[in-house]
């Protein structure tokens, strides 16, 4: 029974002129759930069928195992009705009332009394702006109002639509970081749409892609992140090849910043620090493991045959080659290292030159900086 509570069953189908939207896959939700796809594939639109705002769609919708949406039992619950909140790309604040008097207004709307306000003040860090107008926020200060406002009416299932969109970089790494402790701390699911591979692979524990209105893949983030990599002609051409990470932190060197992850037991993955990261470390009294989500471009990595001498690359990994793909003139070469796989891009020129193949031992070479986070 608890198994069918954290789940989202989803088999609807929705016509609009020439896009057609046709969905089935039942979502475990824990943590939260990245819903990523090209322009038009249908990611909002869904979000706004889950929410109750768009009543066009025809099918099944059972949420938590109570039936949101059922068109041969005549039944559509509506979206106030439903227990779920959803964050657009504007804030949709209330523009001529103060930060605090916009979470009043959603205080005053739940069904419950289970958050506390000043707490939920404290999490989204608004202590200092509750009495300025909405009007006169940053749009990263709106999305932080616009997700409390959000919570404070105690969803069972938050929705966010591309929230970080219209953002700058330091602003979305607040909210990237700020959305990372709603979900542990308040324990709330949440789906979260994005057209940015990078910022879903900083937060989100699984993903959904869609393509022309339909699931192409959903499974762990990292592992459908690399199924991408080997997909033509589909949702992969938006972003490029790479390898997805979540690695403990093993030290943490101030005098030459870096941060050294572990790779196994044996090998290990240096990047440049970053002022959260070290922060992170410093506080973390309870020693508990502090992973880090990262991606190395397949462009950025290259491939030796013999182990690097003298070199100045810092990242050198000892492996052997599990896949080799070839499409045209490019390669995409798997090289698995301590149970982990990397993807690398040669040309078939370099492919034919060190005479690759499959069960090959190889060594990878990749720069500290070539080691991407979204937070740095």
């Amino acid at each position: 029974m608890s198994e069918v509570l954290n789940q989202l069953s989803l088999y609807i189908h929705c016509q609009f002129d020439a896009f057609e939207l046709d969905i089935k896959q039942t979502l475990t939700l824990k943590g939260i759930t990245g819903i990523y796809g090209r322009s038009g594939s249908g990611k909002s639109t869904l979000l706004r069928i889950i929410a109750g705002l768009n009543n066009q769609a025809t099918g099944q919708i059972t949420f938590a195992g109570t039936v949101l949406l059922s068109t041969d039992d005549n039944c559509f619950v509506k979206a106030e009705k439903r227990r779920i909140s959803m964050v657009f790309q504007d804030s949709r604040l209330f523009p001529h009332l103060t930060v605090l008097e916009n979470l009043q207004f959603a205080v005053k709307r739940r069904l419950t009394q289970k958050l506390n306000i000043k707490e939920i003040i404290k999490l989204t860090e608004l202590e200092a702006l509750l009495h300025t107008p909405t009007s006169k926020l940053s749009g990263g200060e709106q999305q932080r109002v616009a997700l409390a406002r959000a919570i404070l009416v105690e969803p069972k299932l938050l929705l966010l639509d591309e929230p970080l969109s219209a953002l700058d970089f330091t602003s979305k790494n607040t909210l990237l970081q700020l959305l990372n402790k709603v979900s542990q701390q308040l324990q709330l699911p949440i789906l979260y749409v994005s057209h940015s591979l990078a910022e879903l692979q900083q937060v989100a524990d699984k993903l959904l892609v869609l393509n022309f209105g339909q699931v192409e893949a959903y499974g762990d983030i990292h592992r459908i992140i690399h199924q991408l990599n080997h997909v033509e002609n589909s949702t992969s051409q938006l972003t490029s090849q790479q390898t997805s990470l979540s690695l403990p932190v093993k030290k943490i060197n101030e005098s030459h910043q870096l941060i050294t992850l572990a790779l196994g037991e044996k090998q290990e993955i240096q990047l440049p620090i970053s002022t959260y990261l070290s922060n992170q470390w410093k506080e973390n009294t309870e020693d508990q493991e502090l992973n880090v989500r990262c991606f190395i471009l397949a462009t950025d990595i290259s491939i030796c045959l013999t182990e690097p001498k003298d070199s100045s690359i810092v990242n050198q990994l000892f492996g052997k080659i599990t896949a080799i793909s070839a499409h045209q003139h490019q390669v995409l070469v798997t090289v698995n290292c301590q149970q982990q796989d990397f993807f690398i891009h040669i040309s078939s020129y370099s492919l034919d030159k060190l005479a690759l193949r499959i069960d090959l031992s190889v060594y990878l070479q990749f720069k500290a900086s070539a080691v991407r986070t979204q937070i740095r």
